[in-house]
């Protein structure tokens, strides 16, 4: 078994700090520490607005790049992938963070996995593509199968171990396949070329 992931909490209520960090000291393969010092950071809100989504992107910058995952009370359509697009690994609604959920979320954040409750998950991927968004260079001719095959499974919340066990690729393949795409296309991480996919109509 591994060194515990560090991790910390960012919240402008208190009470909802406190009631997160409680939920973190449950999980074994944690050790909660200072925000500033953390390997993942766990963002609490009630619901997601602009400021919000700047305390992502603020928490993504600071010198130690955390991953975030975002911990809120409520959802509007659309959040979901607003959340993955300002950089969150994984994205959960308090009701559901128990300590085993919220653990997971933060491991795999750690791994650079992104996670998404299957109702959440369900939600984005009912949701028709925006004809408004500008997609940029994505088009179907742009993304191989093996490409789209890879960044459904990570849609699907799948971790690269899994994800290399399903297609029968190596975990490297896996990582080389998710790290072209985001070069490519000047994306953050995986989840952000989820949400980018997914908007552009191509998942």
């Amino acid at each position: 078994m591994g060194a515990p992931v560090s991790v910390g909490v960012v919240a402008l209520d208190p009470v909802l700090e406190a009631g997160t960090r409680t939920t973190l000291l449950a999980c074994p393969d944690l050790a909660v520490c200072e925000p500033g010092d953390a390997r993942v950071a766990v963002l609490t809100v009630d619901r997601l607005g602009p400021a919000e989504l700047d305390m992502v992107r603020t928490v993504r910058t600071h010198r130690t790049c955390p991953a975030v995952v975002l911990v809120a009370g409520a959802l509007a359509p659309g959040d979901v992938l607003h959340t993955l697009a300002a950089g969150a690994r994984g994205l959960l609604l308090r009701r559901e963070a128990d300590a085993p959920r919220l653990g997971h979320a933060v491991v795999a954040a750690a791994r650079d996995d992104c996670t998404l409750p299957p109702g959440l998950l369900e939600e984005v991927l009912d949701r028709p593509a925006d004809p408004r968004h500008d997609g940029g260079n994505w088009s179907d001719g742009m993304l191989s199968d093996r490409e789209r095959s890879v960044l459904r499974l990570v849609a699907d919340g799948h971790e690269t171990a899994e994800i290399a066990q399903r297609l029968s690729y190596s975990p490297r393949t896996v990582t080389t396949v998710v790290h072209d795409i985001t070069q490519r296309f000047r994306l953050r991480n995986r989840a952000h070329a989820v949400a980018y996919a997914l908007r552009a109509g191509l998942l």
